[in-house]
């Protein structure tokens, strides 16, 4: 990666993760009703049966209602564990089931680990992010887990990252390892952008 590329990078992550520490509280319990319905909607329009999500931090765009809500509608969803190697393996979600703090303190299921290559089987990929521009490219936290998975994968379903409404933008730093996405979801809307990745 060039230095330049890097920089950039950081200094836009930084900012984003300044400006998502501001959020109110009533402002992230709105964002995660509206990411909720956003992917409920995605999850019918595309007849997903298996997703893989994630389980957001108390700053990111709050996934675990529509998790908790997917299983609860029969739909097997795959929760990621991360690896010191740098690969994810993947855990079911259960309901009401146990949360641990993995590697780097993210939230992550307590449960039997399936391995990297359970990704494989999902309709559909829910990640994180922490922006996306309008040609789909993400811009991630840095450590290249979910650039690894998508790059790996065989055959990719869709891919949506879920980020705050004012965190899809014009264009963001991009490198040769970096995977765009299918589309993003906000609390307000679901937008398709790769159109030529699947």
């Amino acid at each position: 990666m060039s230095d330049g590329i890097d920089d950039a990078k950081r200094a836009l992550r930084a900012e984003l993760r300044e400006r998502r520490q501001q959020l109110s509280d009533q402002a992230r319990e709105t964002a995660e009703d509206g990411v909720r319905a956003q992917l409920d909607a995605l999850v019918d329009r595309t007849g997903a049966r298996s997703v893989s999500c994630f389980l957001s931090t108390p700053t990111e765009p709050g996934t675990r209602s529509f998790v908790n809500a997917a299983v609860e509608r029969g739909i097997r969803v795959l929760l990621p564990v991360t690896r010191t190697d740098g690969l994810l393996d993947w855990a079911v979600a259960t309901p009401d089931g146990d949360v641990t703090h993995g590697l780097f303190g993210l939230p992550e299921p307590v449960g039997e680990l399936l391995g990297p290559i359970a990704v494989g089987d999902v309709d559909l990929l829910i990640i994180p992010a922490a922006a996306v521009d309008r040609s789909g490219m993400r811009l991630g936290w840095g450590r290249g887990y979910f650039d690894k998975t998508i790059g790996s994968m065989e055959r990719c379903p869709p891919v949506y990252a879920v980020v705050f409404d004012a965190e899809l933008l014009d264009e963001v730093p991009r490198d040769v390892h970096d995977q765009p996405v299918t589309g993003v979801v906000t609390p307000t809307q679901t937008v398709v952008l790769a159109h030529d990745r699947h």
